[in-house]
């Protein structure tokens, strides 16, 4: 054979193996960043713990704009990338369009629903988790009042809303929520400043323990509430680190879990719906060290008591999204 004809031959099995998969996963971060100490993070946690098991390895993007959403998974796709997950309800209407042009792409959306036969919709049962905290909330405060601070006024994050004042009014059911949004745009995601206002407002209502569900604004809460004496609670990752002996407890959503599993699952990833609660570990609380002397037994027991009981169904925690609306105020 001689040198040209080798030559010739390499080019030939470049040009045939220029389009196959890397099969290597992708991530596509909401607005907010990798780092924002919640929803992000903890789906960057997910990324991490795959690649330190396996010694695999992934591409990732942080948005910057919402004008990058299609752009960034048709980059990915067109790459190869198997599969790409992305991180927030925002990336519907993109993914919608990118996954028809790519079926042999799978992708994961986390927070909605995407009905495409590549596309695996993950959604949480938040409002299980925002009951327990909400439980705990009621058992922890002192004056009966309690608040709440939200980022984008959407029918997600009012589920988280409502699912925590049916479990305040189950552990006490005279108590008083004050619930805030911060805002109706995807910026209300990312306002320390503001989240922090919020809570200054509610604290001078009588709040003495609020819960933010509100991504990186939320920090701004955590914070005011830590400066005021109050207490607070966290949401997505474990924030009880963040001001250890002042966060009463996070609601833990486990994105982590589903980023994990969607790498391990590679190009096999099911489509479909993928649904995580409290019965398959998807939900839950946080507790360690930064918080146990904030919690005692009896709420503890209390809590645990519900989980069971909603994953038997003796409780039903209702879900606002069925309905937009909530049977409790």
């Amino acid at each position: 054979m001689t040198l040209m004809q080798k030559f010739l031959g390499a080019a030939a099995t470049l040009a045939l193996t220029a389009g196959v998969a890397t099969a290597d996963p992708a991530i596509i971060f909401d607005l907010g960043g990798k780092f924002d100490k919640s929803f992000n993070e903890a789906a960057f946690a997910g990324a991490t713990r795959w690649a330190e098991e396996t010694g695999g390895s992934f591409r990732e993007i942080e948005l910057t704009s919402e004008a990058q959403r299609e752009q960034a998974l048709r980059r990915f796709a067109e790459k190869g990338y198997n599969p790409v997950v992305m991180t927030g309800f925002a990336f519907a209407t993109s993914l919608d369009a990118v996954a028809a042009d790519f079926p042999d792409t799978k992708f994961a959306i986390i927070d909605m629903v995407v009905d495409q036969p590549n596309v695996q919709s993950i959604v949480y049962k938040e409002q299980e988790g925002s009951f327990l905290v909400g439980m705990m909330a009621a058992m922890a405060s002192k004056s009966g009042t309690v608040g709440f601070v939200g980022g984008m006024d959407i029918p997600l994050i009012r589920k988280f809303a409502c699912g925590y004042v049916q479990g305040v009014k189950f552990a006490n059911p005279d108590a008083t929520v004050i619930q805030n949004m911060t805002g109706t745009t995807p910026s209300a995601w990312n306002d320390p400043v503001k989240g922090g206002e919020l809570a200054k407002a509610q604290i001078s209502q009588g709040a003495d323990v609020i819960y933010a569900a509100a991504g990186s604004t939320g920090l701004g809460v955590l914070q005011t509430a830590a400066d005021e004496g109050i207490l607070s609670i966290g949401v997505d990752s474990n924030q009880n680190y963040l001001h250890p002996g002042q966060v009463l407890t996070s609601m833990m959503k486990r994105v982590d879990v589903a980023v994990y599993n969607a790498f391990t699952a590679g190009p096999d990833l099911e489509p479909g719906f993928n649904v995580m609660g409290l019965h398959n570990r998807g939900i839950g609380f946080a507790m360690d060290e930064h918080n146990k002397a904030l919690v005692s037994d009896a709420m503890i027991a209390a809590v645990y008591k519900a989980a069971y009981d909603i994953t038997t169904g003796e409780i039903a925690v209702h879900d606002y999204m069925s309905d937009n609306a909530c049977p409790v105020k």
